[in-house]
């Protein structure tokens, strides 16, 4: 799999684009907010499941984007963020029948 972290920050770097945590904090919910919208459009608001909807996979990709800066702005390498919690949710499925941590 490609590093998309370093590809979102190579990108941010060349354009000398670059924000505080807090201002990419924000920005991964705005994007967050813009995901939920284009689902409840391509669900018709739940009504049946999600439909082709381009402007989707557009919001995804900014989400991602933003979530990649967010976290190279922390110092978190989302790559053994990531290995860390599914090895956390195998844990629990393994100990509970579900990887949630709830009860």
């Amino acid at each position: 799999m490609e590093n998309w972290q370093e590809r979102a920050h190579q990108f941010a770097q060349k354009h000398n684009f670059s924000h505080t945590p807090g201002v990419y904090a924000l920005d991964l919910l705005s994007e967050f907010g813009e995901v939920a919208k284009e689902l409840l459009k391509a669900t018709d608001y739940g009504s049946h499941a999600p439909i082709d909807n381009p402007a989707l996979a557009d919001e995804l990709g900014d989400l991602l984007y933003s979530l990649c800066e967010l976290a190279t702005a922390v110092n978190v390498d989302l790559d053994q963020a990531l290995t860390a919690a599914l090895a956390k949710y195998e844990a629990r499925w393994q100990e509970k029948g579900h990887p949630g941590s709830g009860q």
